[in-house]
């Protein structure tokens, strides 16, 4: 009697797991059939003065969706959705200003836009503006800092990017 009991159990739990599915804790799956996707070097139209930007966004965006595993990275003839995205400002404000009109602390505010597109049935699945910011200690106004801002910023949005590709179906 145990013995079968131990089997129905089995059977029991073995069709529970089965029903189950797929199913990831960020929400709804991505759109069915995509599962490779493309990531160009992001445009960079904002007039900030750091040429690395570009592709510390880009490397950054790739490391995070490889790491979720939800989409491998591929070329653009491989994949089946490509995320173009481009830098659209870059504003450097101060955030606390003591007494002489000392500037001690510092705002990064970044905006993005993101195209994502289906490439096998040729159609946009969202095109959406992503703005986040990071602050950062300014000690001088040489903005020897400022590149801690703009990482946190950069961080914030990828990691904004990386949701809405995941679960906003």
């Amino acid at each position: 009697m145990a013995a079968m009991t131990r089997a129905l159990m089995l059977i029991m739990f073995t069709m529970f797991l089965s029903s189950c599915g797929v199913y990831g804790f960020r929400g709804n799956n991505p759109p069915e059939g995509i599962r490779k996707i493309f990531v160009p070097q992001f445009e960079d139209a904002s007039g900030f003065s750091d040429p690395t930007l570009p592709e510390q966004f880009t490397q950054d965006l790739k490391i995070r969706i490889t790491n979720d595993n939800t989409f491998r990275i591929a070329d653009k003839t491989a994949a089946d959705a490509s995320l173009v995205c481009t830098i659209l400002t870059v504003v450097d404000d101060a955030l606390v200003i003591v007494s002489g009109e000392t500037v001690t602390r510092r705002k990064v505010t970044i905006t993005i836009a993101a195209d994502f597109q289906d490439l096998k049935k040729q159609k946009s699945i969202w095109k959406r503006n992503f703005v986040n910011y990071g602050e950062y200690v300014s000690s001088s106004n040489d903005f020897s800092e400022r590149a801690q801002g703009v990482s946190i910023a950069l961080n914030r949005i990828c990691e904004d990017i990386l949701i809405d590709l995941t679960s906003n179906w």
